[in-house]
Parts: structure tokens; sequence; C-alpha cells
């Protein structure tokens, strides 16, 4: 059966138990970084069938991003949002997509789509850019999660109550920078996609009305997953 002939419409019909189709109908995604753990985070986005998706970064594909970030060859000297906009767009034609290469700004929230529910990714390397982005959308996100990530530990903090946590603002302080890295720190496709698929199950547990988990961190190399209680 060629793609012309194919019927669309049960494309999600392996995951409907999951991810419920009618909440994901109302998402608009946010990423903010699309490096190695954010561009994971985007595909899996739009496989999974999120109908809106807005991406940020200034950065362009360089050669050191190929192995740690997924990159294809042919992106190198591309920008990151356009890169992973284009596979995005393949997975998903219908996805309404705006890859804006630009650093995130607090008055970006303005520009997002009205009526959707507004779900955060944070994908950034620094805790500065954390805190500008968490201060900037908690009144209107509906739910946010941060990917942080060195070498092969991973941490994920997510909140589906952002306008009102108050546990999350603790982690934007300097040692939280052990989680994150500088975007020269070493890196792994292996690692950013454990942390992004932690990222989206965080997402699939607020689809589905269940507390997410606010803070786990995975160290890949000794086997050991942490996790504080999920938010009730």
């Amino acid at each position: 059966m060629s793609s012309t002939d194919a019927d669309f419409a049960d494309r999600d019909v392996r995951q409907r138990d999951l991810v419920p189709r009618e909440r994901l109908a109302r998402c608009h995604a946010v990423v903010v970084g699309v490096g190695a753990v954010g561009r994971q985070v985007a595909l899996q986005l739009a496989a999974t069938g999120v109908p809106a998706m807005t991406l940020y970064d200034p950065d362009a594909v360089g050669v050191e991003n190929l192995a740690a970030q997924g990159f294809w060859e042919a992106d190198v000297g591309a920008k990151k949002v356009d890169a992973v906009g284009k596979v995005c767009s393949g997975q998903l034609p219908r996805m309404e997509l705006d890859a804006r290469p630009e650093r995130f700004r607090k008055s970006a929230v303005r520009a997002w789509p009205r009526g959707r529910d507004h779900a955060v990714f944070c994908c950034v390397d620094s805790v500065a850019a954390r805190r500008l982005v968490w201060e900037a959308v908690r009144p209107a996100a509906a739910f946010f999660a941060d990917g942080r990530m060195a070498a092969e530990v991973v941490r994920v903090l997510a909140s589906d109550r952002p306008a009102v946590d108050a546990a999350y603002p603790a982690t934007l302080f300097p040692p939280a920078e052990a989680f994150a890295g500088s975007c020269t720190a070493k890196a792994t496709i292996y690692a950013a996609s454990v942390a992004a698929g932690l990222l989206v199950g965080q997402f699939a547990r607020w689809l589905r009305d269940l507390p997410v988990v606010p803070d786990q961190t995975l160290n890949l190399l000794a086997a050991e997953l942490s996790a504080a209680d999920p938010a009730v």
C-alpha cells in the first residue's frame, strides 16, 4: 500500500489507551532547545501525534552534533529548528509547526496559539536559561517538564500545575548545573533518547490525569533510578 492509499486515521491505534487522543488534540507542545534532548523530545511528540508544536533554538548544526544529537550530515550548517522541524513535518504533515531560530524570550508566550493546552519542554543547558523559561511560561503552561543531562546521568523534573508549583523553583540554583553541563560537555544519543522518553512519558501521564513524578534521576552507568513520590 502506498502512502497515498493509506488511511492515517488509525496511525495512533496502538497508543490510544496510553495517550488519549481527545486530550492530545487540545495540546500545543513547546520545545525550548532542540539539541541532544530537545531534538529527541520533538521527534517523539511528532510521532505521538501532537497537533501543534513550537520550537526555539538559535543554533546551527555543527559536525560535533551528529553523533551526540542525532542530526544528519546533510543538516550541517542548517538551523537546528529547521532540521528538526523538517523531520517532524515528515512524521506528521498536518501538524501546525512553528520553528523559531532564536533564543526564547519572555514575550514568546504572546505568540502561542489560543485555545490550546500548552505543554512546555525545557531542554536548555543552563540554570539561567531554565529560570527565564520557567518564569515566562508558568502562568500560561498547563504542563511543564525540564530535561537535564550530563554524560550518562539524566534528570527529569515535571509539573502538572506550574502556576502554583513551589517545588520546581527550588531546583534553579547553581548545584543543579551538575545535571546540565555545557554544550561541549560529554553527551551520547542514547542518554538523550532515554531523557526524552522520560519527559514524554510524564506528558503521557498528565494526559491521562495521572500524577506526574516531580523529580527523577537515572544513572545509566550505575543502572540506578531514583524518583520522588508522584505529585498529588
